[in-house]
């Protein structure tokens, strides 16, 4: 592209003889003759300075918008530069592959301002021979000295143009003019041209090859993450995102990720927290414990040395629901329950009436029906029976009917035809032969609980947008923190699939009904909690035991579980005192709970709707407290 410097009034002699005689001097540059000919041939005029406007302000703009990126690391590349351009007065622009200008950035071209040349296309068409035109064709860099150039106008200044190749394909063209090529020399504008496209192809080369890898991270079917040691998560791919979101890590409105310190309660025991000191993990089993939520999957973690430190600068983590792995291996491997009706804690005569009825349940054939308030343990009865059924060694599948959109639940039930070519099976088909948990069935659109109770009593069911018919054997057992069998009086449950699923009717009892059992239940969630976690198990004191005996627990088991979870991960010795109890869950004493209506009415929740004990959890007069509860328009009946 370097071309020695050549006599001016020689290269305009051999302008003014190709424009007078339509000859070529044998001295001209093949390229430069070649763009002459091609100038002439299309009729391009030799003289006038302002470039035909091929782009109407709204279409140019569209533009600009697309090649926004490339525009703004253009800006960037040139910061530094900017005092060289304006000191030896060289004009910048940024055109696309057609040749039309996206950005000026320095001094005019052309002695036109930005406004006339952005947006206009400088190609042999419309401007006839110039740096542009021939860079653009031949894909190299190239120098053009002024008398080269087709318009008169330009033959003072001389111009030189950079493809910028990703790949072998042709994405920007950037430009230099030299209004005054004595003033600079040659080399240093041709070495800030390179520095400037390279470094633009470089980096688009990198931004295509992350839209790339996030492209195929986005579509795998695990979650992958990037954490600081201070817990801030710095990338998560799609499915990384959705589940930050659902346990409230990630805000809806600014996706702002919260920092997994204030999120997971058993952080600083997980493989995560290790790998920052350079630990790896790989295909481990591990619990993580939210508010929202609790967790289990197959994690690998992976720590990230610093070049230049060696010392550990993050972790990859990548991790995928055991429920998730589950279904994927669910016809070779198989589900397995995870609890028996021999890990149900209880004393009381209550529990061991539902213990006997759930082994009775479990020998028959029936499909069951599991009614109670939420977090009364439904869900691990359900396994119980399962595993002390004739089906336990069948599958397990679990399908949560809240989870799901109601437009997509007969999707994920019965399976559908992605294509002529894929189709998927849903739960009802990879359950057949074991057990399928129907968790919140009443929230089953009415149409598909209807056809769910056909494919049950024909043993048989196809998938969505499928005519192939596949035996099924599946046994059902459902749940419901609702009555319902009153919903289905009023019409909003599917009456078939109520008779089928209402045979064996198991009724779960509220936690405040069996007080007697809370004490055991206390010490078997410790036990399980240090048993995940491989941990010295923690005491109960006698007290602690009594504090939550007396509690009503409105939320039942999974509120003591998530209480008892807090206390263990927050309490720094062998030993759960009353003080370590917080039976207001994250309603922190310091959070503004009599100015904030949604904290108050969590408290009172928390208190079980009791106001003494309200009173109580926050340190006030019941006087005052019946004010509060006029104000939030909670007043007692």
């Amino acid at each position: 592209m370097i071309r020695e410097q050549r006599s001016r009034e020689k290269l305009k002699s051999y302008y003014r003889k190709f424009r007078d005689e339509g000859k070529i001097d044998v001295n001209v540059h093949p390229w430069v003759a070649e763009a002459w000919r091609e100038s002439e041939r299309l009729g391009v005029p030799q003289v006038g300075t302002e470039p035909k406007h091929a782009l109407s302000p709204e279409d140019f703009r569209v533009l600009q918008k697309k090649h926004a990126h490339a525009i703004d690391c253009l800006s960037q590349l040139t910061e530094g530069v900017q005092e060289f351009f304006a000191r030896y007065g060289l004009s910048l622009l940024l055109l696309d592959a057609d040749a039309i200008v996206l950005k000026s950035y320095s001094l005019p071209f052309m002695h036109l301002p930005h406004g006339k040349v952005e947006g206009s296309r400088l190609g042999v068409e419309e401007i006839g021979a110039s740096s542009i035109s021939i860079a653009r064709e031949k894909r190299t860099p190239f120098w053009v000295f002024g008398p080269e150039i087709w318009r008169e106008a330009s033959h003072a200044g001389d111009a030189c143009t950079a493809p910028v190749l990703v790949g072998e394909e042709l994405h920007y063209l950037v430009n230099i003019v030299v209004n005054d090529p004595a003033a600079v020399p040659q080399d240093a504008v041709i070495a800030q041209l390179l520095l400037v496209s390279r470094s633009l192809a470089a980096a688009l080369s990198r931004d295509l090859r992350l839209r790339a890898q996030e492209a195929i991270l986005d579509t795998a079917p695990f979650a992958v993450y990037h954490i600081l040691p201070s817990g801030e998560v710095v990338y998560a791919n799609r499915l990384g995102l959705e589940r930050l979101a659902r346990i409230g890590a990630r805000d809806q409105e600014t996706s702002r990720l919260s920092n997994l310190n204030d999120i997971v309660l058993n952080y600083r025991h997980t493989p995560i927290y290790q790998g920052f000191s350079g630990t790896p993990s790989y295909n481990k089993e591990v619990t993580w414990i939210t508010a929202a939520k609790t967790y289990e999957d197959i994690t690998t973690v992976v720590p990230l040395e610093s070049p230049a430190t060696h010392e550990v600068s993050g972790v990859v983590t990548i991790s995928m629901p055991i429920e998730d792995i589950r279904m994927l291996v669910a016809h070779t491997a198989g589900y397995t329950a995870k609890y028996s009706l021999a890990t149900m804690a209880g004393t009381g005569q209550a529990f061991y009436a539902l213990r006997d009825k759930a082994l009775r349940v479990a020998h028959g054939k029936h499909h069951v029906l599991l009614q109670g308030e939420g977090g009364t343990g439904k869900q691990r009865l359900a396994h119980g029976i399962h595993q002390a059924s004739s089906r336990a060694a069948g599958p397990l599948i679990s399908f949560r009917c809240g989870d799901v959109q109601p437009e997509l639940i007969a999707e994920e039930l019965f399976g559908v035809a992605v294509s002529p070519a894929v189709s998927r099976p849903g739960k009802l088909e990879l359950a057949s032969g074991g057990t399928l948990f129907l968790d919140e069935i009443e929230k089953l659109p009415k149409k598909t609980a209807a056809a769910l109770a056909a494919a049950l009593r024909e043993g048989k069911a196809h998938r969505l947008d499928e005519t192939v018919v596949r035996p099924i054997d599946v046994r059902v057992i459902a749940d419901c923190d609702s009555d319902l069998k009153r919903l289905t009086e009023r019409g909003l449950f599917d009456r078939g699939l109520y008779d089928l699923v209402s045979r064996s009717v198991i009724r779960m009892p509220a936690l405040r009904n069996r007080r007697e059992d809370i004490p055991l239940l206390a010490e078997q969630i410790i036990r399980e909690i240090a048993e995940q976690h491989r941990m010295e198990p923690k005491q109960l004191l006698p007290e602690t035991l009594t504090l939550l005996e007396q509690y009503d627990w409105p939320d039942n088991i999974k509120q003591l579980q998530s209480v008892l979870e807090q206390a263990f991960f927050h309490t720094a010795g062998t030993v759960i005192a009353p003080e370590n109890i917080n039976l207001m869950g994250d309603v922190k004493p310091d959070d503004n709970w009599k100015s904030d209506r949604e904290i108050f009415l969590r408290a009172w929740k928390s208190a079980g709707g009791n106001v003494s004990r309200l009173a109580n959890l926050l340190d006030v007069s019941r006087v005052t407290l019946y004010r509060y509860l006029k104000k939030f328009q909670l007043e007692k009946p």
